[in-house]
């Protein structure tokens, strides 16, 4: 699903009104008909509504709100700043429209400090849409301050009023503190951020029918990935193949007192594919290793930790669950790369020694993946303000390098040497946990050596660790959940994906 600007999404509309062709008040009539199924069907245990209405067109969704949810039943109490003001077009039409309802009262933003915010009372913010691009001031700023300290649930309409939808503001700012933004049509970048998404609470796209033209030919360069996709990616099993169809992988890490994260990676590669899959460890893992994942072959590299590094033809590398940081291991990983020109997968202690040193950015072999958390890629390209600006910094690294970045974080990004990046968005906060980032890792590995390019590896990898860690959610909870839990629930996901294809088909 592409993600597109506040100014891409005006012109969606506007195109849509041109082609359909409907008027902008009947589109604002679908909008407001779509936000009220919704909010009929969610939330039939609160039967008073507090709708609070700017003078602009998300205001006009608002205004036209009301008046579909008293119809459907509702008690629907409008708050505007001045009911004889100045308001948008659109809106002017459906406060009009309003007033032909004698059981809905139109109410001034100060009488607000008086009314009954219940328990049975959902506060809708239709204040401030997506073309607000500076901090709120003034009433407006008064109005969501006083609606933030109120224990009802609340629900955004498009955006939370002070959000802008593709930047962050500056220190402090006033933000509606929504429960649920009911956003039209697409996401927007905001909600994707840490810093930003946090004000969003659960975001639900719904579908108001904007022209599907215009999605299919507007130019994006962020991306959510979404089922479509994914189902465009996967490849479902050959019959007609063997264990050299789906590759060879070695995963080379472990050291005294780290075997477990190589483990994962290994269990992780095997669970999601490889036809032959190699574990590159120290002496001291053997056991460990061939214990727990008899199908792997062992190769050693050292005592206690990783020495030698023994390139292979025909195989994928990945580098660096629980590999440290010794001298050894170091200069080994480093001789490696001057030799290798393949692409690989780097993650954990493997770029924790390349970025002890900037020049040896430069050996990562072209097209490989890289898998950083927000510290680690401080270590590698240097310190930004915010993930806004860390994603602006990936963007032009992954171009430099003709890398991808996939940098982890709660909706993990992947940046490709184009320039173009995919959220994800599914997985859950179970995966804050050691052992997560060692699985992906492996996933990673397995997929590319299977022939997937590096692209939908990415893609497809991230995408199966987070539907894994979902599942594995509802199963043990996120508290108590595995990485272990994780990698046994990839069958399940597999599953879910080959009946999907069969349905398809």
């Amino acid at each position: 699903m592409k993600v597109f600007t506040a100014e891409q999404i005006r012109q969606w509309d506007r195109f849509t009104i041109w082609n359909e062709p409907v008027s902008s008040v009947q589109l604002m009539e679908r909008a407001s008909e779509t936000l009220a199924g919704w909010i009929s069907e969610n939330c039939k245990n609160h039967k008073k509504m507090a709708i609070f209405c700017g003078s602009g067109n998300n205001g006009g969704d608002g205004l036209a709100l009301a008046r579909i949810l008293y119809t459907k039943g509702f008690d629907a109490d409008v708050f505007v700043q001045n009911p004889k003001g100045k308001f948008s077009d659109d809106a002017s039409v459906n406060l009009k429209r309003l007033r032909d309802f004698s059981g809905i009262s139109v109410r001034e933003f100060k009488e607000a400090v008086q009314y009954n915010f219940d328990d049975r009372t959902v506060i809708i913010d239709a204040l401030f849409g997506t073309g607000l691009s500076r901090p709120l001031e003034g009433v407006g700023k008064q109005v969501i301050e006083m609606l933030n300290e109120k224990n009802c649930i609340k629900i955004s309409v498009d955006i939370p009023s002070g959000l802008p939808a593709d930047s962050i503001l500056e220190k402090d700012p006033v933000i509606f503190n929504a429960d649920y933004t009911l956003s039209l049509q697409c996401w927007k970048k905001s909600f994707l951020h840490p810093e930003t998404g946090k004000y969003a609470g659960k975001v639900i796209i719904l579908d108001i029918g904007l022209h599907p033209e215009y999605l299919e030919s507007e130019a994006a360069e962020d991306f959510v990935i979404d089922e479509k996709l994914i189902n465009r990616i996967f490849k479902p099993r050959e019959d007609f193949s063997h264990k050299g169809t789906y590759g060879k992988v070695a995963v080379v890490g472990g050291s005294y007192g780290k075997m477990g994260a190589a483990v994962l990676a290994t269990r992780s590669a095997l669970k999601t594919g490889a036809g032959l899959t190699f574990t590159l460890a120290p002496k001291c893992g053997y056991e460990i290793l061939q214990i727990s994942c008899p199908e792997a072959m062992f190769i050693e590299g050292g005592n206690e930790q990783i020495e030698d590094f023994k390139p292979e033809s025909d195989t994928v590398y990945a580098i660096g669950p629980g590999l440290g940081t010794h001298e050894k291991t170091a200069k080994g990983l480093l001789e490696f790369l001057k030799g290798y020109n393949s692409p690989l997968v780097l993650d954990a202690d493997a770029l924790n020694i390349i970025s002890k040193d900037h020049k040896n950015l430069k050996l990562i072999p072209q097209k490989s993946l890289i898998t950083p958390h927000p510290k680690e890629f401080e270590r590698l390209f240097g310190s930004t303000q915010n993930s806004f600006e860390r994603l602006k910094l990936a963007r032009k690294k992954a171009k430099e390098l003709n890398i991808y970045i996939v940098l982890k974080d709660h909706h993990t990004q992947i940046v490709t040497p184009q320039g173009n990046v995919f959220y994800n968005i599914n997985g859950n906060a179970g995966l804050a946990k050691g052992g997560s980032g060692d699985i992906l890792t492996g996933i990673l590995v397995s997929l590319l050596a299977q022939g997937y390019s590096e692209e939908d590896t990415c893609i497809l990898g991230v995408w199966l660790h987070g539907r894994a860690a979902d599942m594995a959610a509802e199963k043990y909870s996120k508290e108590s959940m595995l990485p272990t839990d994780v990698i046994n629930t990839f069958g399940d996901v597999f599953e879910e994906l080959n009946r999907i294809n069969r349905i398809r088909l």
